[in-house]
C-alpha cells in the first residue's frame, strides 16, 4: 500500500497487519474481541492501531462532501442493512475504505453515510467476549459530552461497574461508576478530552460499590471497546 504520508505508517510485522485489518473491519468477531483485549494491556499495539486509523481516515481528507439524493441513499440503506446489520455495515464500510481510493472511495463512503460534516463524532462498542455485557458509547468532541447506553448485562449483586479510558501508554483513568439506569450522559473533564480520541480504549471493570478505592481497576475487566470515528 502506498501513501503520501509514510511517516505515520507502521513498519511491518504481524501486529501491523492485524491492526490494519481491525481498522478496516476485516477481522471476525472472535478475532476482533481478542484484538481489543490485547489493546487494553499493550500500549505498543494501541499506537500501531492509532497510526493505521489515522492513515485510513486521511484518505478521504481531499474529498469534498457530496450529498446523495435522498431516494438513492434510502434505497442503498434498505439493501445493505438487512443483510449486514449495524456491525456488518461498519465492516462493509471498512472494506470499501481498503478496496477503493481517491474519488471512488469518497463516493462510496459518502453514498452510504452522507456528507462528512454529518458525522456525529466518535463511538465505541464496549462488549464482553461472551456478550454478557454490551455497552454502546458515543462522544461529541465539540461539546465533551459522552453518552453511554447499556444494551445488556449488569453489575453483580453488591458490586458496581466502572468505566475507564486507556490512551496510549497512560494508566487507566476513571470516567465514573455506571448507574443502574440503562443510559448515562456525562461531561468529560477538559483535561481528558484530547486523549479521548480514535485508538483509545474504553473498558468496564467490576468494582466494589462506589467504585475503585485505588484510582485504578481492582476487579476483573469485563468489557472493552476501541474508540473509532462514527
Amino acid at each position: 500500500m502506498s501513501s503520501d504520508r509514510p511517516d505515520i505508517l507502521p513498519q511491518g510485522g504481524a501486529d501491523d497487519a492485524l491492526a490494519a485489518e481491525y481498522a478496516l473491519g476485516l477481522l471476525s468477531e472472535a478475532e476482533a474481541r481478542d484484538f481489543e483485549e490485547r489493546l487494553v494491556h499493550e500500549p505498543a499495539l494501541r499506537a500501531i492501531y492509532a497510526r493505521w486509523a489515522e492513515h485510513f481516515a486521511a484518505m478521504t481528507d481531499p474529498i469534498a462532501p457530496v450529498e446523495p439524493p435522498a431516494r438513492l441513499r434510502a434505497r442503498v440503506m434498505r439493501q445493505v442493512a438487512p443483510r449486514h446489520g449495524g456491525a456488518g455495515l461498519r465492516r462493509l464500510l471498512g472494506w470499501l475504505a481498503g478496496a477503493a481510493a481517491g474519488a471512488v472511495l469518497g463516493a462510496a463512503v459518502l453514498l452510504l453515510v452522507g456528507p462528512v460534516g454529518d458525522l456525529p463524532g466518535l463511538r465505541a462498542d464496549i462488549a464482553a467476549p461472551d456478550g454478557a455485557l454490551v455497552i454502546g458509547a458515543s462522544y461529541a468532541p465539540a461539546s465533551g459530552r459522552l453518552t453511554v447506553t447499556r444494551q445488556s448485562g449488569q453489575a453483580a449483586p453488591g458490586r458496581a461497574l466502572e468505566l475507564w479510558m486507556i490512551a496510549g501508554d497512560a494508566a487507566p483513568v476513571s470516567l465514573g461508576v455506571l448507574p443502574d439506569a440503562d443510559s448515562l450522559r456525562l461531561d468529560v473533564p477538559a483535561a481528558l478530552r484530547e486523549a479521548l480520541a480514535p485508538g483509545a480504549v474504553l473498558a468496564v471493570s467490576d468494582e466494589p460499590p462506589g467504585g475503585s478505592p485505588t484510582g485504578q481497576p481492582t476487579g476483573a475487566v469485563l468489557a472493552t471497546g476501541v474508540i473509532t470515528e462514527s
